[in-house]
């Protein structure tokens, strides 16, 4: 995202090697960055890894510029995917800059930034549905019937096993199960599951 020219960058520069974690999902912002060179993810870890990539952004650019815009948390996780030079503007200064832009320039770059956020959080929406949807069809694979003719499901492997084999961490996987279990398409603790509301789950499989 770029700005006029009465945006002056910090001189100070810092430097990270690839890897390096410049802003973590819903992390409140106390300044802005403005990516000087190399290449950074714009992704959702769970687990310290990278389990989904939403984008590459290659300097010269502000990274995180909508958020401090709207006063909003990062939606996301940005990590360093080359060697990066950043700058740092203090969020007060940078604040002081808005506020000093013409009323239109200043509405324009906000509603601007409003797009830019819908889409992340469109694309974020996406992926959780998605893990939800594999998640179910999982439990539907697995599904037996039991004495009273209701389905349930056995755990043989370890929660993390599993999560491996759909794809997902094993932090994405707990949680997915827990708001199944809220949405009552689940019951039970441990390591057999009952599935209430089997319908209700091949409708979120997509079945």
């Amino acid at each position: 995202m770029s700005f006029p020219a009465c945006f002056h960058l910090p001189p100070d520069v810092e430097v990270f090697a690839g890897g390096h974690v410049l802003r973590q999902r819903n992390e409140m912002l106390d300044s802005v960055l403005h990516l000087d060179s190399g290449r950074v993810l714009r992704c959702l870890r769970e687990g310290g890894e990278i389990r989904h990539q939403l984008g590459v952004v290659e300097g010269p650019c502000w990274v995180d510029a909508a958020s401090a815009l709207l006063g909003l948390p990062f939606p996301l996780d940005l990590v360093a995917e080359s060697r990066v030079q950043v700058r740092r503007m203090p969020m007060a200064e940078f604040r002081r800059h808005l506020d000093a832009l013409p009323a239109e320039a200043r509405s324009l770059l906000i509603d601007m930034a409003k797009g830019f956020r819908q889409q992340s959080e469109l694309a974020i929406s996406r992926l959780a549905l998605d893990a939800e949807s594999r998640c179910a069809q999982w439990l539907l694979s697995q599904a037996q019937p039991d004495p009273s003719g209701a389905m349930r499901v056995t755990l043989n492997q370890r929660k993390r096993l599993i999560a491996a084999q759909l794809g997902i961490a094993p932090e994405t996987f707990s949680r997915v199960l827990r708001h199944l279990r809220e949405l009552g398409l689940i019951d039970g603790t441990g390591t057999v599951l009952s599935l209430p509301e089997p319908r209700a789950l091949q409708s979120m499989a997509g079945c």
